[in-house]
């Protein structure tokens, strides 16, 4: 029990570093350097108020100096975080794919909270994630013996980038030319694509982690997630777009612990 605890505490830890990367990266800014200070009055904020979950609540979500609201998603992310390190150190215990999927799960964290707000995902997560994806799955393939490397989850990485983000791309393409030829018209300047630049990084990003399978179930199960949302979007606010890369990072969790049930249930049943 006492392991669990510690595993959830480290999990709010990290969150509340991701917050740092949440709110920078789209800035352009260090998430190393300042120290933490409140947006609003860029005051230096100590130690115990830095504390996850406790910080907030006592603090009752404001600021100790200028009393402006601190976002709620401060707290969700610590508490999305922690409960993500605690699912996996269930199923996988201290082991080299605890460490190699909390990495990812922290990149999808980021990317998802990036793009709900700025309507942009990182290239520090998503190419980065790819680059680090693709060396810890090559880590995978060593073995105890000097003759036993197995190349497989390196290449199933490598394909994973290329299929996730070539599949993505081309199916973005294909649709907009698709549109415009059912409008009858040239895209206008300023108009958008259907498949943004960091939907398809994002996508080669998670393929780089899950391998190229996972990566294809990621990417048929997100519009989904997409079409419900969508639709409510359209019906409240009037308004068509919408962040992508929340489904895709929705889709690829399912991938990675149910992709066995859901081909399944798709095409065995």
């Amino acid at each position: 029990m006492i392991d669990k605890i510690i595993v959830f505490i480290f999990g709010s830890i990290v969150g509340s570093f991701l917050n740092v990367c949440i709110h920078r990266m789209p800035l352009g800014e260090s998430v190393v350097w300042p120290r933490s200070h409140c947006p609003k009055c860029k005051k230096r904020i100590p130690g115990y108020d830095n504390i996850p979950f406790l910080s907030y609540i006592l603090l009752k979500g404001r600021c100790r100096f200028c009393k402006e609201k601190i976002s709620l998603r401060y707290l969700i992310v610590e508490f999305l975080t922690a409960f993500i390190f605690l699912v996996f150190y269930y199923r996988y215990g201290l082991t080299f794919d605890f460490f190699f999927y909390i990495f990812f799960a922290s990149n999808l964290i980021v990317a998802t909270f990036v793009d709900i707000k700025h309507r942009i995902i990182p290239d520090e997560i998503s190419i980065g994630g790819m680059i680090l994806g693709f060396i810890l799955s090559s880590v995978k393939g060593v073995n105890l013996g000097p003759f036993n490397y197995n190349f497989w989850p390196m290449l199933n990485s490598f394909l994973g980038i290329i299929i996730g983000g070539g599949v993505i791309y081309l199916t973005g393409i294909i649709f907009d030319l698709i549109y415009f030829k059912l409008m009858k018209r040239p895209p206008i300047q300023g108009e958008t694509e259907s498949m943004g630049g960091g939907d398809v990084k994002l996508l080669a990003m998670i393929g780089a982690f899950l391998g190229w399978q996972k990566a294809l179930l990621t990417f048929f199960l997100a519009p989904f997630f997409g079409a419900i949302i969508g639709t409510i979007n359209l019906i409240i606010k009037k308004d068509h777009t919408i962040p992508y890369g929340p489904f895709l990072s929705v889709a690829a969790i399912m991938s990675l612990y149910w992709a066995d049930r859901i081909i399944y249930l798709i095409f065995l049943r």
